[in-house]
């Protein structure tokens, strides 16, 4: 019996978008570990550009050492399933500030086509001399005037089960910020005896995007 394709895999955990809630931290989904890190990472409308381009394209998996494969879904399963709506702190809803909804595909200043959410992809993860293999599909994108950003969940395959989200934010000093949250935990019962080991790669992973977005922008 074959294993079903990428695009066929479930999430491998219940929580679907628990990265939004305020509370995360305090009320992480029961059995995960929560993370929350935020970081400077430049200033003005050229790091604001580079940083949420990057984000929305894959460029941070990238640029960390990851290789990016997006797996080909079905049109059924992909076409209208991007919903850009964000809120104000009212409640009231926010226009999308970048990215249309009318079905037509926008790309980067690098070519790369922008992430929705369906999107499956399998992120090949160096780890030594060896490599992690990690199915993932992106589950909410982020589009408002000074914030954007995805947030993906673990597909079954991928050797942690729970979601992260990257989210790069302009405050109205011109800073730009790098926002990530996450909940996790071993997939399988025998990978609890390497969390220690999982709990440190998840952390220089998180400095590698730090590295990514900080850095000198191309030209």
């Amino acid at each position: 019996m074959h294993a079903p394709a990428v695009w066929q895999r479930p999430v491998s955990y219940g929580a679907v978008g628990a990265t939004q809630a305020p509370d995360l931290m305090q009320h992480a989904p029961k059995g995960f570990r929560a993370i929350e890190t935020r970081t400077r990472i430049g200033f003005g409308d050229n790091r604001w550009e580079y940083a949420w381009t990057q984000a929305l394209t894959w460029g941070i998996q990238r640029a960390s050492g990851m290789t990016v494969t997006l797996s080909e879904s079905p049109a059924a399963v992909t076409d209208l399933t991007y919903t850009p709506v964000g809120f104000d702190e009212e409640g009231n809803p926010v226009e999308p500030a970048t990215i249309g909804s009318n079905g037509d595909a926008l790309f980067g200043p690098d070519g790369r086509e922008f992430l929705k959410p369906g999107d499956t992809v399998t992120l090949t993860v160096p780890v030594g001399p060896f490599k992690s293999v990690a199915p993932v599909r992106v589950v909410y994108v982020i589009d408002e005037p000074t914030r954007k950003g995805f947030a993906y969940g673990t597909l079954t395959g991928h050797p942690i089960s729970g979601e992260e989200m990257w989210v790069i934010e302009r405050t109205e000093d011109g800073s730009v910020w790098m926002n990530i949250r996450a909940f996790s935990r071993p997939a399988h019962w025998y990978l609890w005896f390497g969390y220690p080991a999982l709990r440190i790669m998840q952390s220089l992973s998180t400095r590698r995007y730090q590295r990514a977005l900080s850095g000198p922008i191309p030209d």
